[in-house]
C-alpha cells in the first residue's frame, strides 16, 4: 500500500492513497460473530454496491425497481461520496507495512511528522464524532414506532461503523505500521500550484498524477488544495 502527503495549502497536507475496493466479508465465509462485526459486514457490502453504482451507473432493470429501492440506493451513493476520505484509514486497518510518499523539499523527520500528526488528529476526530452519532442513533430508536424505513437510523448507523473503523485504521496506522519512506520531485511541483486558479493548473495537476501512476490525484487536489 502506498500513501502519498500531499500538499494543500502553504502549510497543510493531506494522505492520500489509491487502492482497490475491498472484497465483501461474504466471501470469505461464515458471517461475523458480534453486533458490531455484522453491521460492519453489511456496511461493507452495501457501500461497496453503492460504490459500483456512483462509478457504473445503475444496473438493468433498476428502473423498475420500488420506489424504496431507489431512495435507498441515492442514499448509498450519498454515504459513498461523504465518507470518502475516510477510505484510507480503513484500509490501513488490516496493514503491517506501508509506503509513504513524500515531496522531496521535505526532510524524512519532516514527513513522519506530519503523517504522525495526520492520524492523530484523524484518531480524536472520529473518536469525537463516534461518541455523537452513537447518541444520535440511540434517539432514532425512538422512530421505529412510526411506519415505513428509519432511515434516519440508518444514516446513524451506517456513520458510527464508518467511525469505528476510521478509528481502528488511524490505531494501526500510529502504533502498529511499519512506515517506509520516499521522496518525490513530482509531490512537490504541487506545492508551486497551490496558489493557481483550478482551470490555469489543470493540465500540470494531470502530469503530476500520471507520473505517479494514480487515476485520480488530480480531482482531488483540485478539490482540495487552497491558497
Amino acid at each position: 500500500m502506498d500513501v502519498f502527503l500531499v500538499p494543500v495549502a502553504p502549510d497543510r497536507y493531506e494522505l492520500y492513497c489509491e487502492e482497490p475496493d475491498e472484497e465483501s466479508l461474504a466471501q470469505e465465509g461464515a458471517t461475523p460473530p458480534g453486533f458490531l462485526r455484522r453491521m460492519a459486514l453489511r456496511f461493507r457490502e452495501q457501500l461497496a454496491e453503492a460504490e459500483r453504482a456512483r462509478r457504473h451507473g445503475p444496473r438493468p432493470g433498476d428502473a423498475r425497481s420500488s420506489f424504496l429501492c431507489r431512495a435507498k440506493a441515492r442514499t448509498l451513493r450519498w454515504v459513498a461520496e461523504s465518507i470518502a476520505e475516510q477510505r484510507l484509514l480503513w484500509q490501513l486497518r488490516g496493514k503491517d507495512a506501508v509506503l509513504l510518499v513524500y515531496p522531496d523539499d521535505l526532510t524524512e523527520p519532516q514527513a513522519r511528522q506530519l503523517l504522525k500528526r495526520s492520524l492523530q488528529r484523524d484518531w480524536e476526530r472520529h473518536r469525537f464524532w463516534l461518541a455523537v452519532d452513537s447518541l444520535g442513533a440511540a434517539g432514532s430508536v425512538l422512530l421505529i414506532l412510526l411506519p415505513g424505513p428509519n432511515f434516519i437510523g440508518y444514516y446513524f448507523m451506517f456513520r458510527i461503523v464508518g467511525h469505528y473503523l476510521s478509528l481502528r485504521g488511524a490505531r494501526q496506522g500510529l502504533n502498529f505500521v511499519q512506515w517506509r519512506v520516499q521522496a518525490s520531485a513530482p509531490l512537490a511541483a504541487l506545492r508551486t500550484m497551490i496558489h493557481e486558479a483550478p482551470d490555469a493548473r489543470a493540465d500540470r495537476v494531470r502530469d503530476v498524477e500520471s507520473a505517479l501512476q494514480l487515476e485520480h490525484l488530480a480531482s482531488f487536489f483540485q478539490r482540495t488544495a487552497t491558497p
